[in-house]
């Protein structure tokens, strides 16, 4: 091992460790193998693919467990907003070659059953109506693009290591993943980082607009926390309609874009119960205490 590989996996390892946090109990007290769940007392719910000796491979285990961990966390009052991480030094390295492909080769009926499984939990993700980040702390290959590109927003540590690495053992990026990887790179980053199978960092990822932020590991969770943070200054209910209205669009014209969005935004003032828009209204124009470019209207 490098001294640089040993270094990042020593930094990526504690950025995902922290403290005060406390232990996710689903109703019936299920332990998890694959998945790890804890919210702290600020209402950040850390998923955690929890397979550090595999570097979080997905495996059909996994799966059934993010499939039932989500809607959990998804009706939680307690919970704000959603952290996808790893456990020690890869956020995942796609699906696990021996479990997910090999052991159900034979099996279609247990594969067809994991792949449904994989895909409902990164809709699930992909349709939450809370604030959902990935915090990429490690490696991230292959599957793992499917999650990270379900999730909101993105953070991730300046050496984490990224990859397509399915040309050089004779198969596609499956499932969805040239779907997810082209949605969110350029066609000729997509094309070259998928017909040669070279990595890059956290830093290029950045750039490519796979990540927002890169940070160094060692900052990664506290980063994350403050962004966490700021998510929870705003109203709930307008950053659901917001997600909604954002990922809609996308595959819209403008003129109904425009008859949308208008439709939306008035189902958006009976859906806020905290009546932002007019706390926000009132604060700018009648007691000019609010500037609405420098952060959210004060919730009660």
């Amino acid at each position: 091992m490098s001294e640089r590989e040993d270094k990042s996996k020593q930094s990526m390892a504690s950025a995902a460790t922290g403290q005060d946090r406390k232990k996710f109990e689903m109703s019936d007290a299920k332990e998890y193998s694959c998945v790890k769940v804890e919210i702290d007392d600020e209402g950040i719910a850390w998923v955690s693919f929890n397979r550090p000796e595999k570097r979080n491979a997905m495996s059909p285990a996994l799966h059934y467990e993010m499939e039932e961990v989500l809607p959990e966390l998804e009706t939680d009052p307690d919970v704000k907003v959603m952290v996808l991480t790893g456990e020690g030094v890869s956020w995942s390295a796609g699906m696990d070659l021996k479990e997910y492909f090999r052991e159900t080769d034979n099996n279609p009926a247990a594969r067809f059953k994991s792949y449904w499984s994989h895909r409902h939990w990164a809709q699930y993700l992909m349709l939450s109506s809370k604030p959902t980040i990935a915090m990429v702390n490690g490696f991230c290959f292959g599957g793992a693009f499917t999650p990270l590109a379900a999730c909101d927003i993105a953070i991730t540590a300046e050496e984490a290591t990224y990859g397509l690495s399915e040309i050089n053992w004779g198969i596609l990026p499956g499932g969805n993943v040239s779907k997810v990887f082209s949605d969110l790179v350029s066609h000729r980053d997509a094309m070259f980082y998928a017909m040669t199978g070279r990595t890059f960092d956290g830093t290029k990822a950045v750039e490519m607009g796979i990540a927002n932020l890169a940070v160094p590991g060692d900052k990664l969770r506290d980063e994350t926390i403050a962004l966490a943070r700021e998510l929870m200054e705003k109203s709930p209910a307008v950053l659901a309609f917001t997600k909604q209205a954002i990922k809609a669009v996308q595959g819209m014209d403008m003129n109904l874009a425009y008859e949308y969005l208008q439709a939306k935004q008035g189902a958006l003032r009976n859906a806020d119960k905290e009546g932002t828009r007019q706390k926000g209204m009132s604060e700018f124009l009648d007691n000019k205490s609010y500037r609405p470019g420098l952060g959210a209207v004060k919730r009660d």
